[in-house]
């Protein structure tokens, strides 16, 4: 059956050079490309046999650990078909695991599979250095192209079964802006880097993390043969085929429920109860908070940016670090950054409601509870945030005095930004992506109300957090008994600040009512 399943993949190409001619030059071009880039690449690997190990095992990882990622990511990002869909053969009665053995050999009949391969091959080369390196290179070679084919195998079926059309686009539009948020910064930081001796001591601590995960592994171990750490490329190794092992297992299970549900089916959910709506108490408070959890937990315009915050961080940090920051105190950067933007990402919530904030309105709900069970999604999240990320901060820092600081800071600016963000969404809201539409569709107009929305809730929130920030500082360059100074300081700052901005926004939302809904209504 496989050598029958690797005949019609065969097939399956040739047959494109017999359709239309964008098809044939299409392949044509691929297939040149390919070629190209053997080439090259191979003579590259060819020429590093001769380069010093350690930073020939760094330059591979940090490419390897790109090709990998590629091969997972690349099928969403172009929503790709698969050409041999485990569904097609859903009426020949075939045995699931022998399928997923055919399908996942067959899959190496590709041009990014086949150049995947050659130069993986062509490591061997490179680690020619000895009986143990050259060892390694050839297993690592076998494990890294089958963990490309299966990565991507498993990305495709996984988009087939549980994404529809419309969350494909959503899923793919996320997908492709955090890609770029992560990878033209990298690129214009790679671009700036001095590759001196500061630049590679740069790229090999980052190639040092990468290659303890599963996309690095199998590109490091060799090299860790090559440079003596023998018990690092057993490790690594062992990373890599527990990695394809992992892969395997879910594309086996997933041919096995695709063969069995040839078409696609509508998601079916069972509505023996109401969520979030029985779990949180009754009353205005509890039945607008359970509203927000469900819509922060499925509207994608509230998911995406929850994607973002998390990276914003490190993109300031790595900049910093090739300027010559010491790392040491940049570990306390991630957790405040990623509470600043949490609590500011409410500034404009009610502009996201858009026409349903007219229920709010009718029903005569009072100001305050809308304003606060808006925020129970956002202080349920920083909350979590706040306990795992301070303990996470003080272990990277290596001191766990600063454990009472980061939480003040933290608590402040998560705190401050949503008791600002209750008064801002409902004083000055501007037109937002409507409900129903990607979370990457510009609205219509926001005119100069979105940065004056904008600046007051973010500047602001950064103002009244000064002060605890600054006991921070103190406590870090002077004493650490300032540390408990920031801790009160920050945790009183930000439950006056919520309390306050709750009734504020309350007045505020009671006393413009019929205006709100008149703006929710005409973006």
């Amino acid at each position: 059956m496989v050598a029958q399943l690797l005949r019609l993949r065969l097939q399956s190409i040739l047959g494109a050079l017999k359709r239309t001619p964008r098809q044939m030059i299409g392949l044509l071009l691929g297939i040149g490309l390919g070629i190209a880039v053997v080439w090259i690449l191979g003579l590259g690997l060819f020429g590093l046999r001769f380069a010093e190990a350690g930073n020939v095992r760094d330059l591979l990882v940090v490419a390897g650990s790109f090709v990998v990622l590629g091969f997972a990511t690349v099928p969403l990002l172009f929503r790709l078909e698969d050409p041999m869909d485990p569904r097609s053969f859903a009426l020949f009665g075939l045995e699931p695991g022998r399928l997923a053995v055919g399908l996942a050999l067959s899959a190496l009949l590709s041009v990014p599979a086949i150049v995947v391969a050659v130069l993986s091959l062509a490591t061997v080369v490179t680690w020619s250095r000895g009986g143990l390196p050259v060892f390694f290179a050839v297993v690592c070679a076998f494990v890294a192209v089958a963990t490309c084919v299966l990565a991507s195998r498993v990305v495709i079926a996984v988009g087939s079964v549980f994404l529809s059309h419309r969350r494909t686009r959503e899923f793919t539009g996320m997908l492709w802006l955090l890609v770029l948020v992560l990878v033209l910064p990298a690129i214009a930081l790679l671009a700036s880097m001095d590759w001196g001796n500061a630049g590679l001591s740069v790229f090999g601590r980052a190639a040092s993390i990468v290659s303890w995960t599963p996309f690095g592994a199998v590109w490091s171990a060799p090299g860790d043969a090559a440079t003596g750490d023998v018990g690092g490329a057993v490790l690594k190794t062992a990373i890599a085929l527990i990695t394809v092992a992992l892969l395997w297992l879910a594309w086996r299970r997933l041919v096995a429920k695709l063969v069995v549900s040839p078409v696609r089916e509508a998601p079916t959910k069972s509505f023996g109860g109401l969520g979030w709506f029985d779990a949180l108490p009754a009353g205005p408070v509890g039945v607008i908070a359970a509203r927000s959890l469900t819509y922060w937990s499925r509207d994608s315009r509230y998911l995406a940016p929850l994607l973002i915050i998390p990276v914003v961080p490190f993109l300031m940090i790595a900049p910093l670090l090739v300027a010559g920051v010491p790392a040491q105190p940049l570990a306390l950067l991630p957790l405040p950054v990623m509470c600043l933007f949490l609590g500011w990402s409410l500034h404009n919530d009610l502009a996201l409601d858009s026409s349903a904030v007219w229920l709010h309105v009718s029903s005569g709900v009072r100001g305050w509870a809308d304003r606060l069970g808006r925020t129970v999604p956002i202080l349920l999240i920083g909350s979590v945030l706040i306990v795992g990320g301070s303990a996470l901060t003080a272990m990277v820092f290596g001191d766990w005095r600063v454990f009472p600081s980061v939480v003040g800071i933290g608590s402040c600016l998560l705190l401050v930004g949503v008791g600002l963000s209750a008064i801002v969404s409902a004083r000055l809201p501007y037109a937002a992506v409507l409900p129903g539409d990607s979370p990457f569709q510009q609205p219509q107009s926001s005119g100069g109300s979105a940065v004056v929305s904008q600046s007051v809730s973010l500047v602001g929130t950064l103002v009244l957090s000064a002060p605890t920030i600054w006991f921070a500082v103190r406590a870090l360059v002077e004493s650490p008994m300032w540390h408990l100074t920031a801790l009160l300081c920050g945790l009183g700052t930000g439950i006056v600040v919520l309390i306050a901005g709750v009734l504020i926004g309350g007045r505020v939302f009671d006393r413009r009512g019929p205006e709100i809904v008149g703006f929710a209504t005409s973006v």
